[in-house]
């Protein structure tokens, strides 16, 4: 095992709605139960917009930036623990989110090994970065928020209850419907609704939609309706909000949701989008949106990924075993992604972010080179 640096460059938010800054932080040698990622690509996400531009759930600044994923390879591994089969040089994506040295966007992170994920052969770093994070939201919001079953392994013969009731997925473009059609339909979930932009239909069919519609549409709310012929209750038992939009989102599924319908809403719920002169303003609690609005009996839920590990047996199995697995067999693909470029990291992640401010980004995630250099 080579020598690990004392120090390293990270991107950090230095205020609230400022741009991005490098910083030198600690590099953490590892102890018993962890490793040491170099950190070559990694993925921005809308959390990353909410932290820079709302300074969601950040403490105090300067702040290291990161919450996408890490994909690199691991250059140092602690003594003792589980380190869940992982040795110098595995290839390996990491969904890691407390922060310090597990923030992504800094050139060696330093976290437990049953954050990180093998990545299979004949895929490729940027690639595999765009998988884990909205991954393990899926297992996390279907178990957790919408109390749907996915067994690991699948056992023989085993079909899921409801396998044939409507499963509609609003945002179905997102990364995180992308996974969600692909998961549900894998393990046996056969009328998964999604609706997305019209653009997207033809892929999330041939993924495992069995129906899409357009959000775009000012019909789209009736259409749903008529398709799932809900004039009982309730015809749709399981909703996810892959946007969590106030307006957006919210306000059509008050329509469509019934007594004993599960919706589950991607947090923050965006009350008011950030504009070149205002601050954006959220709400972290699914639950006191809309009140009155939704039918008496319908359970809303903020998704919170992070909690997954509370979970123990997802704690142990999802990132080390489930993630790569998936991958591996095709059961999942990698989001289709656009690199970000740029002279430094600070450049790259700055250009991501604006990216994603101007709202340009559909289908795919935005994903950049950490390192300057390969390993």
């Amino acid at each position: 095992m080579a020598p690990l640096p004392f120090t390293q460059k990270a991107v950090a938010l230095p205020g609230k709605r400022t741009p991005f800054v490098e910083l030198v932080v600690p590099v953490y040698p590892p102890v018993a139960g962890e490793v040491v990622i170099r950190v070559q690509w990694t993925a921005s996400t809308p959390l990353d917009l909410h932290r820079a531009d709302g300074g969601l759930l950040i403490q105090k600044y300067p702040s290291l930036t990161g919450s996408g994923g890490a994909a690199g390879t691991v250059v140092a591994i602690g003594e003792g623990g589980d380190l869940k089969g992982l040795e110098i040089g595995d290839r390996v994506v990491a969904f890691a989110f407390h922060g310090g040295k597990e923030a992504n966007h800094q050139e060696y992170i330093t976290i437990p090994a049953y954050l990180a994920s093998k990545i299979p052969s004949g895929v490729s770093l940027e690639a595999a970065v765009t998988v884990p994070v909205n991954l393990v939201t899926i297992f996390h919001s279907a178990t957790a928020d919408l109390n749907l079953e996915l067994p690991w392994p699948i056992p023989e013969g085993w079909t899921p209850k409801n396998a044939d009731k409507p499963l509609l997925i609003w945002g179905a473009a997102s990364s995180v419907g992308i996974f969600a059609v692909q998961v549900f339909r894998h393990w046996g979930y056969t009328n998964i609704l999604a609706v997305a932009s019209g653009k997207h239909h033809e892929y999330l069919c041939k993924i495992g939609a069995a129906k899409a519609f357009d959000y775009r549409d000012d019909g789209v709310v009736n259409q749903i309706l008529a398709y799932t012929n809900d004039d009982s209750d309730p015809n749709i038992p399981s909703i996810l909000d892959c946007i969590g939009s106030l307006d957006g989102t919210l306000k059509p599924l008050t329509k469509l949701a019934h007594r004993g319908t599960n919706v589950a809403v991607m947090l923050p719920v965006i009350l008011k989008d950030a504009t070149e002169e205002e601050e954006p303003e959220y709400e972290l609690d699914a639950a006191k949106c809309l009140i009155g609005e939704w039918a008496d009996g319908v359970i809303v839920r903020g998704v919170r990924t992070h909690f997954y590990l509370n979970n123990e047996f997802f704690k142990q199995k999802l990132q080390p075993e489930i993630v790569p697995a998936l991958l591996r067999e095709g059961i999942v693909k990698p989001n289709r992604h656009r690199v970000v470029e740029g002279a430094t990291a600070v450049e790259r992640a700055q250009n991501a972010l604006d990216i994603l401010r101007r709202k340009e980004v559909s289908g795919e995630r935005l994903v950049w080179r950490v390192s300057e250099t390969e390993v």
